[in-house]
């Protein structure tokens, strides 16, 4: 039952706004980290083609992530509302058929995504050998894809219940498993890209498995997902997912563009960019991190009929970004 607690209806909001930020933070900037280590590793193979096509699949899998996230947030608004209501099998409810619905969204998403690999690499104007490279990387890991959903909808949910710990170290373990993984397969095995999109892929099975299990064992599990409740939710789920999703694939839709022009000054443009854009979020992670911390705290508070709390936390957190931006 304490495990079950609504944290965020009570004590200081501006506390409440940076832990869940940090600690949100830790587990991006450790999954940031290792994957500028991962640029590192290609890098020093010595071949400029390789790491091009890290830059033009980080755009894609930008993407692929954002939707991951702006579909998470939905679910972190419905499941933080019943936490704050004092709702357990309504939080248990929604938890379920957000996770359902977002595991069926997440393999469409990434079944189109698979089909249009080629036409989307060359749209964003890779060519020749760094073509076929990127494509071979996405190839390997868009199918994890629902994998990736499952990491997130369970972040979600964990952070909708305060526990922004175990939110924490899913992430973080994910990015250990990539750390201890990326150079036994891209150096040990000599797998090159295959090595680093394999140990991708490992990292996601990681985090959603954490995930997934933290759940079941601290905050009540899920129920059985039933088609006529996954319907019924689906309405609620996707009113707030639809401009989630389009505020947050904004970014990487201006990075594309941004690729494709850098794609003229060659390989070496587009290996120097995607090295920038893995430095970038390191700089910048509680800032991220901070688009899915607020959600649950605010998502308490509106449960419980907290109002003031709401627009307290909503100002706290813009405090909060302001110092953070200039430390």
């Amino acid at each position: 039952m304490q495990e079950r607690k609504a944290r965020f209806v009570e004590g200081n909001l501006f506390r409440h706004v940076a832990v869940m930020a940090l600690t949100s933070s830790v587990g991006l900037m450790a999954v940031f980290f290792v994957d500028l280590i991962n640029m590192v590793y290609i890098s020093w193979l010595g071949r400029a083609e390789l790491a091009a096509a890290i830059g033009y699949a980080g755009a894609v899998l930008f993407f692929t992530t954002s939707f991951g996230i702006g579909m998470s947030i939905a679910v972190s608004v419905l499941v933080s509302r019943a936490v704050g209501s004092r709702d357990p099998a309504a939080a248990r409810e929604k938890a379920t058929t957000g996770m359902a619905l977002n595991i069926v969204l997440g393999g469409v998403f990434a079944a189109l995504v698979w089909i249009a690999l080629e036409p989307i690499t060359s749209a964003l104007g890779a060519t020749g050998r760094t073509h076929d490279l990127t494509v071979h990387y996405l190839a390997i890991v868009i199918p994890s894809q629902p994998l990736l959903m499952v990491g997130m909808i369970g972040g979600a949910v964990l952070r909708s219940h305060g526990d922004a710990r175990r939110a924490m170290m899913m992430t973080v373990w994910g990015a250990v498993a990539t750390a201890a993984l990326d150079p036994v397969l891209i150096f040990g095995f000599g797998w090159d890209l295959t090595g680093a999109a394999l140990a991708s892929v490992a990292a996601r099975v990681v985090i959603a498995f954490y995930a997934l299990q933290a759940i079941i064992r601290f905050h009540g599990g899920f129920d059985r997902p039933s088609l006529r409740q996954v319907l019924a939710d689906a309405g609620p789920v996707l009113a707030l997912a639809v401009p989630a999703v389009l505020t947050q694939v904004a970014t990487p839709v201006g990075q594309a563009f941004v690729t494709r022009a850098t794609a003229a000054y060659g390989e070496a443009a587009v290996a120097g960019m995607a090295i920038a854009g893995r430095l970038t979020p390191v700089a910048f992670g509680v800032i991220f991190a901070l688009t899915g911390a607020i959600g649950p705290i605010i998502g308490q508070n509106v449960g419980a009929g907290r109002m003031d709390r709401v627009r307290r936390a909503f100002l706290d957190a813009l405090i909060f970004t302001g110092l953070v931006i200039v430390a």
